[in-house]
């Protein structure tokens, strides 16, 4: 009898497909513009992947999600709309269907983004806390607390950074006069650490291999279409 794959191992060779020929597609093949119009399929995609594959899904999990996804819409709502939260910019009709010129698929982004590097960094915490704890040392809950919130924002900064010229280049959506402002960043740490408490305090498990994996896939997948697109 065959053994079993594992549904991680399944997901993640599913996103490594994804993004392997989007780069493709959009780099080197005459139908860029084709891969471009289905980054909601993605999207959605990897948001199902990520769903299936969090252990113990639990009412908590489901109102983190719901509430993500929530608050990111309307604050890019706001963005659009008002330019008090992240600057002036506007979406293109690349990602599909909008409501208040804002696309709906971006509130699956947000939770992407968000539980991906909440998880990665829970592992890298969970990591270091065992090396500290090797050492006969100890870390209060509180610095432990603010430590989590502090590391996962400066990560999620690092990757808006990385995937802004990127989507920009793509035409998911575009800056007045085409300059990314500083304000856009200050957004987006204050944002994504709101969100991360969610993250931390709701009781939900917090380590899904694969998400740690979507995001170091994701990460290169922009950084490779920042640098040569």
């Amino acid at each position: 009898m065959p053994k079993k794959i594992p549904l991680n191992t399944i997901a993640l060779g599913v996103a490594l497909l994804f993004h392997a020929c989007g780069i493709i597609g959009i780099l080197l093949s005459p139908y860029k513009d084709w891969f471009i119009h289905n980054t909601t399929v993605n999207l959605l995609l990897m948001s199902v992947l990520l769903v299936l594959t969090h252990p113990s899904k639990n009412k908590s999990f489901f109102i983190f999600f719901i509430a993500v996804c929530a608050i990111g819409f309307v604050a890019e709502v706001t963005g659009v709309n008002t330019a008090l939260l992240f600057g002036k910019y506007s979406y293109s009709s690349i990602l599909g269907m909008q409501l208040f010129n804002v696309p709906l698929i971006i509130g699956l982004n947000w939770f992407i983004i968000i539980y991906c590097t909440g998880t990665i960094t829970q592992v890298y915490e969970d990591y270091m806390l065992k090396k500290i704890s090797e050492r006969g040392m100890e870390m209060k809950q509180q610095l432990q607390f603010l430590s989590f919130i502090v590391d996962a924002a400066l990560l999620i900064l690092l990757f808006d950074w990385v995937m802004e010229p990127a989507a920009v280049k793509l035409g998911y959506w575009q800056w007045d006069q085409n300059i990314i402002p500083l304000y856009n960043y200050v957004c987006w740490i204050i944002i994504s650490a709101l969100l991360l408490v969610l993250f931390r305090k709701l009781n939900i498990a917090r380590h899904n291999i694969f998400a740690v994996h979507l995001f170091i896939i994701q990460f290169l997948f922009f950084w490779i279409l920042r640098t040569f697109l």
